[in-house]
C-alpha cells in the first residue's frame, strides 16, 4: 500500500509475522545507537545491542500480530549478499560477534524493510510479565513509562478505551540509518493516523524521546489534534536511593513526552 507524500522508491505496507527479525533490528539499532535517552546511558556495544534483540521479540510481535503495524519498504533495496536476495532479506547478525561496529550491525541488516510504526489496539494490553527480560536489557524503560504514567492527570475514564477499536496506542518509531531525513516517519506516521482513523478508532496515543517524533504527533494533518498530556526530562528528572538524590538518566538530556491524538 503507497502513501502519495513518500518519494516513489518507498511503499508502506503492513508488517506481518515474517517481517520480525527485521523490524527487531531495526529497533534494537535505533534504540542503541541513535536514541537520545538510551545511547548516552547505556554505551556497551555491541553487547546491549545483542541483549535488546534477543529480549525484544515480545514486544515487537505484539505490535505486529495486532494488525496495526506498518512498515516503510524499498522497493530499489539493492542486496549486499546472495543468500539474502534469494530469501528475499536477512538479518545477518551475529551474537557472538562483539567487534561488530554500529556501521556493520547496520550493513548486516540486508533486507528492505526501512522504518517501522508500531501499534497495538489499547485493549489488548501488553502483558508486563513478559517485558521483565527486556527491562533487562533497558533497564530505566520500566522507570521512563511509569513516570509518564502517574505524571498523567487525565481521569482514566475520559480517555482509556472500554472496547476494541477506540483508542490505538503507538509503541515503537523507528528509522534505519541511512534512510533518516526522508521523510519517511511522518508519512508513516500520518498514514497510521488517517488508517486508525478510517477503521473507527477515536484516538492514538504515543510516547516520545526524540524531538522530531514529538513534532509529527503534535503537528497532524487536519481534522487531526495532538496534545502532551505527561512529560518527563531526562535531565532533570531525580529520585531518591537510600536517601540520596540522583539523576538516573544521566547523562541523557531530552524531553520524553506522552501525546494524545484525537481523530475525532
Amino acid at each position: 500500500m503507497s502513501s502519495p507524500t513518500l518519494p516513489p522508491r518507498f511503499e508502506i505496507r503492513k508488517l506481518e509475522p515474517k517481517h520480525l527479525t527485521w523490524a527487531q533490528a531495526i529497533v534494537t539499532w535505533t534504540n542503541s545507537y541513535k536514541s537520545p535517552v538510551w545511547t548516552p546511558i547505556y554505551t556497551d556495544m555491541p553487547r546491549n545491542a545483542y541483549m535488546l534483540y534477543n529480549t525484544s521479540a515480545y514486544f515487537v510481535n505484539h505490535g505486529i500480530t495486532s494488525g496495526h503495524s506498518w512498515g516503510v519498504f524499498d522497493t530499489e533495496y539493492e542486496y549486499k549478499h546472495p543468500e539474502s536476495a534469494q530469501a528475499g532479506g536477512r538479518l545477518l547478525w551475529d551474537p557472538s560477534d562483539m567487534s561488530a561496529t554500529e556501521d556493520d550491525l547496520l550493513d548486516q541488516m540486508d533486507f528492505p524493510l526501512v522504518s517501522v510504526g508500531l501499534a497495538y489496539d489499547g485493549i489488548n494490553e501488553i502483558d508486563m510479565a513478559q517485558m521483565t527480560v527486556m527491562m533487562e536489557a533497558l533497564p530505566l524503560l520500566g522507570t521512563l513509562f511509569h513516570t509518564l504514567e502517574t505524571r498523567d492527570q487525565r481521569d482514566p475514564a475520559s480517555w482509556k478505551p472500554k472496547a476494541a477499536g477506540e483508542v490505538l496506542l503507538r509503541n515503537g518509531t523507528s528509522t534505519r540509518g541511512r534512510y533518516e531525513g526522508m521523510g519517511l516517519a511522518k508519512a508513516l506516521a500520518h498514514f497510521i493516523m488517517r488508517d486508525a482513523a478510517a477503521k473507527g478508532f477515536r484516538a492514538i496515543q504515543i510516547e516520545t524521546a526524540n524531538r522530531a517524533v514529538e513534532h509529527i504527533w503534535l503537528n497532524p494533518p487536519p481534522p487531526f489534534k495532538g496534545e502532551i498530556v505527561s512529560t518527563l526530562h531526562t535531565g532533570e528528572f531525580e529520585e531518591e536511593v537510600d536517601g540520596v538524590k540522583v539523576k538516573p538518566f544521566a547523562p541523557s538530556s531530552v524531553l520524553c513526552t506522552k501525546i494524545y491524538l484525537t481523530l475525532v
